[in-house]
């Protein structure tokens, strides 16, 4: 393997809409705690916002915003420039 890749630190989220994982660049599929997962340089920021934000009615998407916005203002590293894809199913 090259020497650049041997650091690779990239994370994925995925669902199907019922399961919730985190991929690791190393191959590692974790499940989250609570059923929210956060990853990047604000993501403990992101996930301790969106924990309080669950006690809410807003939906999954308003949450993940909102958390966002947070984490946004809190960490240097992390803008607030967001993308949400929905899955339909």
């Amino acid at each position: 393997m090259d020497k650049y890749l041997r650091n690779l630190e990239a994370m994925l989220i995925v669902t199907d809409g019922r399961e919730l994982y985190v991929v690791t660049g190393a191959g590692d599929v974790l499940e989250p705690e609570h059923d929210i997962a956060a990853i990047g340089s604000g993501g403990n920021y992101a996930l301790a916002a969106a924990r309080g934000l669950m006690e809410t009615d807003h939906d999954a998407e308003t949450v993940a915003r909102k958390a966002m916005q947070i984490a946004a203002d809190i960490c240097v590293y992390t803008n607030g420039n967001l993308t949400v894809e929905t899955v339909l199913g």
